[in-house]
This record gives C-alpha cells, sequence and structure tokens, in this order.
C-alpha cells in the first residue's frame, strides 16, 4: 500500500481546491440543471474511484494535470451543455471575429473538442496504469491506452445513446448533443483516437530520444514468449491440473 508522497500532497491538494471552486460555481444556476446531473453522474464515480484507488496508485504530477484539464473541460461543458457552451460568442466579445469562421467550423464544437482532449489528455494517465499494472511493455504500451481510449469511446457513445432513448425529450436530446449531425457518435469517436494517438506518438517520440534501449524494448514485446497453443490443449491442461490435485487431496 503507498500513499501521495509528501512533495506531491501540496500539489494534488491545489488542483483539487481548484477545481472544486470550479465546480461548484458552475454548479449554480446550469444552463439545464437535469442534463447537468446526468453529466455528472460519471465524474462522481469517477472521483469516488480516484479516492478509493490513491493509497494504492499514485499517478506522477503529469497525469494529474493532465486529469485536472480534462475535468475542468468537462465541467465547462456540463454547465451549459455541450451544445450551447459559449465559446463563440467569448471569443467575438474579445476579438470582435468569428472564432467558428476562422476554423471553418458551423456549428459548436465543444463537444469535439472535448472528446478529443479525452483521448489527448488522459492516454497519458492510461498508459501509466498499464505499464505499472499490467506491466505492460514497447508496442503495448502505447497501443493498449490508444484501444482502451477507442473502447471505452463507443462505451460511452452506447451509454449516451440509452439514455437519450430513456429520458427522450428535450433532457435526452441536451445529453446526446448531436446537434443533428447523423455521424455524431462516429466523429466523436475518432476525435477522442486521434488525440490518443497524438498523445503517445509524442510519449514514444520523447522515449526514442531518452531511451537507449527503446528498439529492443518493442522488439522483445512483439516476440513470442510461450510458443504453446492455448485453447483446447490448455483446457485438457487444465482439466487434467485439477484431477491430479483432486487425487493427491484423496
Amino acid at each position: 500500500m503507498t500513499s501521495l508522497p509528501p512533495r506531491y500532497r501540496g500539489y494534488v491538494a491545489a488542483l483539487i481546491a481548484v477545481y472544486a471552486v470550479l465546480w461548484i460555481a458552475l454548479a449554480i444556476h446550469p444552463y439545464d440543471r437535469h442534463d447537468w446531473l446526468l453529466e455528472n453522474v460519471l465524474v462522481l464515480l469517477f472521483g469516488l474511484g480516484m479516492l478509493a484507488a490513491h493509497r494504492h496508485f499514485v499517478f506522477s504530477r503529469i497525469s494529474y494535470t493532465l486529469i485536472f484539464v480534462f475535468m475542468c473541460l468537462h465541467a465547462v461543458g456540463s454547465h451549459y451543455t455541450y451544445a450551447e457552451v459559449p465559446y463563440e460568442a467569448a471569443w467575438q466579445s474579445l476579438t470582435g471575429h468569428s472564432f467558428n469562421a476562422l476554423l471553418g467550423w458551423e456549428r459548436n464544437n465543444f463537444d469535439r473538442v472535448v472528446h478529443f482532449s479525452y483521448g489527448l489528455l488522459l492516454a497519458y494517465p492510461l498508459r501509466e496504469i498499464f505499464l505499472r499494472v499490467a506491466d505492460a511493455r514497447g508496442f503495448w504500451g502505447y497501443f493498449l491506452p490508444l484501444d482502451f481510449t477507442l473502447s471505452t469511446s463507443a462505451l460511452y457513445e452506447l451509454i449516451e445513446w440509452a439514455a437519450a432513448e430513456f429520458f427522450g425529450g428535450e433532457l435526452g436530446a441536451a445529453y446526446l448533443g448531436s446537434q443533428g449531425d447523423v455521424w455524431d457518435a462516429q466523429k466523436d469517436m475518432g476525435c477522442a483516437g486521434t488525440g490518443a494517438l497524438i498523445a503517445m506518438l509524442i510519449t514514444a517520440a520523447l522515449n526514442l530520444w531518452l531511451q537507449r534501449d527503446f528498439a529492443r524494448e518493442w522488439i522483445d514485446s512483439l516476440r513470442v514468449k510461450d510458443a504453446r497453443p492455448y485453447g483446447e490443449d490448455e483446457i485438457v491442461r487444465l482439466i487434467g491440473q485439477r484431477r491430479r490435485a483432486e487425487t493427491a487431496q484423496r
């Protein structure tokens, strides 16, 4: 069992304090209270999971910072509902120009930015988990965070669809946030996957520069560790092992 090292405690406490102030401020008079509640169910579960795991798994300060930035973006999105975040009006008031026109956007793309940020910001913390819990090495240390990002993005789109079907009406539409785009789910998953890919490419490039054994680790990670086929052969082996254990106990 471990806990936050002393040099981490002040930094993580500061991140939690800033996020708590932002979250409380944005919890006051959200655009749609029911949608805000739905959006924060996963936040509550995530927070409880982080709290339960912190004595067993400590992230790096880089990962805590990335998680903090993503959670702040989500807090803003849940306050306004993702389709109504007024970044366009804010940009126009500051510059007198259209942010959407600058980038060629024809819709409110704050949701797409957050889906992209999900991959870009959380792939590295996921990599820490795969490296330190699953002992992933080489190729797998970069592929698995990308794979996890894509699979959980697909799962989230299914949750959105189920919630929209269950609640229906304006609440379902607000939570879904598709803004009339029939390919919204696929584009959201693509954004998340692209963000994770960029994060892992940056991480790989940094490690290639810093690690002398980078290439050897990749090659070793792709080598076959056990030449025996599993499947039915493994079932037969396990049955025999079980029978021998039972016979020995008699």
